[in-house]
């Protein structure tokens, strides 16, 4: 008997309440070191991104022009953008005309390419380099000032064209043409989805073509029952991460326009308009409730895509 209560005994102190001494140091001996590596991150997710955030969107309810402290004005700035501001609506068609046009055209373009570079030609990795430099550098303000000059009136495009004997506009400066030179500037920057298409295609199991062409099938008909619907996961990546770059692209129009949106607002885009609330007319409440509906209209957009995939994307069970 003395011996069982001498084993509960020590049952009793072993699986007693543990000291907050001992907590901290088994707290520091192996939680510590984590949270020590992560901290540099955590420091720059609230101080750079929710910080921020949540300054923006007080901000948006305020008249605030950098100057003077915040003015609590409501919902002023949200009614008057929606009601009485016509660069607004302006920009916001840019800026969709922007989006259904350049993104199709890149997507298909980078598929395009992705399906030749597929066929196992010599080079493939230089050939890949190649086509994807354009995405390391086509958001850059040099590339911008490239592709100023080449669709200006005297720029290389016209001297090719008066080579057959066609006298170009200046693409630029004329309001018919202006934004599909950045939709060209978008198209060219195809190398990003193109290099996720090629990493798709190659998961596409070559036995499966192999069948369908002994069963006398085109490749057209190939493409349409085979690799489409294989690669519509990659597709639906490729669109959703393309239309968010387009919704956010700046520094093209920017730099081709002089920051104006110029000729007649006809690159006007939404991040455009909003740099010149900001900065320009220094209405930083304002500017923070355009970002917001920014931020809102692609929340939808990508809820809208999201909620529509499972009646395009097939995946792989």
């Amino acid at each position: 008997m003395s011996v069982q209560h001498s084993s509960r005994a020590t049952t009793t102190v072993v699986d007693g309440p543990v000291s907050r001494g001992s907590l901290w140091s088994r707290f520091w001996q192996n939680d510590a070191p984590g949270y020590l590596f992560l901290l540099p991150w955590l420091i720059g997710f609230f101080g750079l991104t929710v910080g921020p955030m949540v300054t923006s969107f007080y901000l948006s309810f305020t008249d605030f022009d950098l100057l003077t402290s915040p003015d609590w004005v409501g919902t002023d700035n949200y009614v008057r953008m929606l009601t009485n501001d016509p660069k607004f609506w302006t920009s916001m068609r840019v800026t969709m005309f922007f989006v259904v046009f350049s993104v199709p055209l890149k997507l298909c373009f980078a598929l395009a390419v992705a399906m030749l570079l597929n066929r196992g030609i010599r080079g493939l990795p230089l050939y890949r380099a190649l086509f994807y430099l354009p995405s390391l550098l086509g958001a850059s303000v040099a590339i911008a000032i490239l592709w100023r000059q080449i669709f200006s009136g005297d720029g290389l495009v016209n001297q090719v064209l008066a080579l057959v004997g066609i006298q170009g506009p200046s693409w630029i400066s004329n309001p018919n043409y202006s934004l599909w030179t950045l939709i060209v500037l978008s198209i060219w920057q195809f190398g990003s989805p193109m290099i996720i298409f090629l990493a798709g295609l190659r998961q596409i199991p070559s036995d499966m073509y192999e069948a369908a062409s002994l069963d006398g099938a085109s490749k057209w008909r190939q493409f349409v029952k085979i690799t489409l619907p294989l690669l519509t996961p990659v597709v639906f990546f490729n669109a959703i991460i393309q239309t968010i770059e387009a919704f956010k692209s700046f520094t093209p129009a920017f730099i081709i326009s002089g920051g104006t949106g110029n000729p007649i607002n006809s690159t006007l885009f939404y991040t455009l308009y909003l740099y010149q609330e900001a900065f320009g007319f220094f209405r930083m409440g304002y500017a923070s409730a355009l970002a917001w509906v920014l931020l809102a209209l692609v929340g939808l957009f990508t809820a809208f895509s999201f909620l529509t995939s499972k009646y395009w994307v097939h995946y792989d069970e």
